[in-house]
C-alpha cells in the first residue's frame, strides 16, 4: 500500500522505532513527526530517521488531509488523550501499549471509535514483532498440539533505571504493571486460546527491590480464565545486568496432545539469536528457529486502514485486552513496599 501515508505523535517510548519500521516496511511514508519536550529517545529516534522532518505543532499532522494513520508513543497517560485527537481529525491510530491508563479513558475511546468509525489499534509488541509467535500460531492452527486450554506468559524486564524518565516511576503516569506490561501476556492468552473474554481471577502487584520508588511497581501477577482455557501471567523489571538482552520474554502453550514453549529473545545458555520455538507432542520433539517468519500485522493494519476492515486485530479484541489489564490493576493486592506504603 504505497500511497498510505503516516504521521508520528509522541516519541516518549523507544516502542516508537518499531512501530514506524514496521509501517514504512508495509510501503508506507511517514509526513513528520512531534514530541513534547526533548524525551530520551529522540536522539535514537532521529538517529533511525534522519529525513522525517520534526515539526512544531501537531495540528499540521492532524490537520493534513493526506495523512490516514497516526502513530503514538507518547507518556501512557496521555496516549487516550491523543488517540482521541487523531480520531476526531479523522486519523486512524496505532498507539504503543498500554493504550490507555483508566477505565474512564478507555470508555472515552471505544465512545469515540463507534462515533468516528476511525481504527484503534495496539502494536502489541510481543505478538506483533515477534517471528516465534507468528511460528507457534502457525503450528497450532496445524493442530500440533490438539486443543490450547493454557497459556503461561512471562515478562521480565530490565530495569535500566539510569535512562528511565521521571513519569517511569509515578503509577499515574505509566498506569501500573499489569496495565502497562502484562497487557501483552492478556493478549496471547486471549489469541491462542481462542477467547473473545475472560475473567480476572485474582492478581497482585508489588515493589520488592525499589523501596525508594514507591510509585514502582516491580513485580506482578495475574490469573486469568476463559470459557476456553486458563492462563497465568507474571510480570517484573528484575531481569539481571549480565543477559545480553532485556528480558528472558517466554511463553508456554499447553494443548491437549502437546506443549510449545516460545524462548522470545534469548536461549539461556544454549543458542545464538531470537525466536527459539520447541514443540513437543506424541510424534515430534523439535526445535525451531523461527527468526526468519513472516510478520503481518503491519501490511494487514495498512490493508485495514485502505479497505475498512480488520484483518490485522479485531476492535473488540483490542478493546477486551485493556479492559482486563485495568480490571486486573484495579482489583490488584498490593505486596511489598507497596503494602506498607499503603
Amino acid at each position: 500500500m504505497s500511497d498510505l501515508k503516516v504521521a508520528v505523535i509522541g516519541v516518549d517510548h523507544r516502542h516508537i522505532f518499531g512501530q514506524l519500521e514496521g509501517m514504512l516496511k508495509a510501503g508506507a511514508t511517514c509526513a513528520g513527526w512531534w514530541t513534547e519536550g526533548e524525551p530520551q529517545p529522540v536522539e535514537g529516534f532521529q538517529t533511525r530517521f534522519p529525513d522525517i522532518p520534526r515539526v512544531r505543532d501537531r495540528r499540521a499532522l492532524l490537520d493534513d488531509p493526506e495523512v490516514d494513520l497516526i502513530l503514538l508513543a507518547d507518556i501512557p497517560a496521555r496516549r487516550a488523550e491523543r488517540a482521541i485527537e487523531a480520531m476526531r481529525a479523522g486519523k486512524d491510530v496505532m498507539t504503543d501499549k498500554p493504550g490507555c491508563t483508566t477505565k474512564d479513558q478507555l470508555a472515552e475511546i471505544k465512545e469515540v471509535v463507534a462515533q468516528t468509525g476511525r481504527i484503534w489499534s495496539i502494536d502489541f509488541s510481543e505478538r506483533f514483532e515477534v517471528p516465534a509467535v507468528a511460528k507457534a500460531a502457525e503450528l497450532i492452527a496445524d493442530g500440533a498440539i490438539g486443543r490450547v486450554v493454557q497459556t503461561v506468559g512471562l515478562g521480565p524486564h530490565r530495569l535500566n533505571r539510569p535512562l528511565r524518565p521521571q513519569w517511569f516511576f509515578q503509577e499515574d503516569q505509566y498506569g501500573g504493571i499489569l496495565t502497562d506490561i502484562a497487557s501483552h501476556q492478556i493478549d496471547q492468552f486471549l489469541f491462542f486460546t481462542g477467547s473473545s473474554d475472560a475473567s480476572i481471577v485474582s492478581s497482585s502487584v508489588g515493589n520488592f527491590a525499589n523501596p525508594d520508588d514507591p510509585g514502582l511497581q516491580d513485580f506482578g501477577e495475574i490469573l486469568i480464565r476463559s470459557e476456553n482455557g486458563s492462563g497465568y501471567i507474571r510480570v517484573d523489571w528484575y531481569t539481571p545486568d549480565a543477559l545480553p538482552t532485556w528480558g528472558d520474554g517466554r511463553l508456554t502453550i499447553l494443548g491437549t496432545d502437546g506443549t510449545i514453549e516460545l524462548r522470545k529473545y534469548v536461549d539461556l545458555c544454549g543458542r545464538d539469536g531470537t525466536d527459539h520455538v520447541f514443540l513437543v507432542n506424541g510424534e515430534r520433539y523439535e526445535y525451531f528457529d523461527a527468526s526468519k517468519e513472516p510478520l503481518t500485522y503491519f501490511d494487514r493494519l495498512a490493508s485495514d486502514v485502505r479497505d475498512r476492515t480488520e484483518t490485522a486485530m479485531a476492535q473488540s479484541h483490542c478493546f477486551k485486552v485493556m479492559e482486563l489489564a485495568l480490571e486486573a490493576q484495579e482489583k490488584a493486592e498490593r505486596l511489598g513496599n507497596l503494602a506498607r506504603n499503603g
